[in-house]
């Protein structure tokens, strides 16, 4: 009975963690090194840096992704279901001053990702396998986390882990990255660690470029991308480091 208050409970709030958010159209690219030199000469003259990268215009990104019981988020993404979406834990620079709860969801070709914050401890009971404790008071997108993972068994799976240099321009709300040597470790728990050793899961050489805007993409970023030359790819970092990581399903 009590778990059942608590579903009821949280339905009525899984409502408002999409309300007002828009779905954004992401496009990816796989990219050899020719190709990525020509774009990192490129884009610092269409696009702005984003201002959170450092010195040398990256930073590191690394991801810890969930799943449940049936590992619905892998063979989701391999049987091409629609709409799908995944839990992720998400810090930069391998730092904990900001962590962040992700939900990704895909829906007919465009993304909606929805965030909040997490406190340390919260995330490394996630990472332990012990789940949240439920809270009245804690964001909805925690609650649906909670949801799942009393009903779904939702676990921590793999941690990606890459080096992302960022372009914005504000008209659109256009964003344009560089994913370069996307990586992954089965090893959840070092999570926190300084340094992790991960397993490259690209082709030697190969990297991605990834394109988000919401309503319309210049022409101008189009041509001068070249995107019509390059290859794109319907890339899943989660699905890819699962498949290709060292992970056992």
């Amino acid at each position: 009975m009590l778990l059942e208050y608590h579903n009821n409970r949280i339905l009525s709030f899984l409502t408002q963690i999409q309300s007002g958010e828009p779905y954004r159209h992401e496009y990816k690219y796989t990219l050899h090194p020719y190709q990525l030199e020509a774009l990192k000469a490129r884009l610092p003259y269409i696009m702005d840096r984003d201002g959170h990268t450092d010195g040398s215009g990256q930073y590191q990104i690394r991801s810890l992704y969930f799943d449940d019981y049936e590992d619905s988020g892998f063979y989701d993404k391999e049987n091409g279901t629609d709409p799908r979406e995944k839990f992720r834990i998400r810090i930069y620079n391998a730092s904990s001053d900001v962590i962040k709860l992700e939900l990704k969801r895909k829906d007919r070709g465009k993304t909606l990702k929805t965030a909040c914050s997490l406190t340390k401890e919260q995330a490394e009971r996630m990472m332990n396998g012990d789940g949240i404790v439920w809270e009245d008071g804690m964001h909805p997108l925690l609650k649906k986390f909670y949801l799942h993972q009393e009903t779904r068994n939702l676990k921590p799976k793999v941690i990606v882990e890459y080096d992302r240099m960022p372009f914005v321009y504000e008209a659109g709300n256009v964003r344009a990255t560089l994913d370069l040597d996307i990586r992954a470790t089965s090893e959840v728990q070092r999570f926190f660690d300084s340094q992790i050793n991960g397993r490259l899961i690209m082709p030697t050489g190969i990297q991605l470029l990834e394109v988000k805007f919401d309503e319309f993409l210049p022409d101008y970023i189009y041509q001068t991308l070249q995107l019509n030359h390059l290859q794109q790819t319907t890339f899943s970092k989660y699905y890819l480091c699962r498949k290709f990581g060292g992970i056992t399903l």
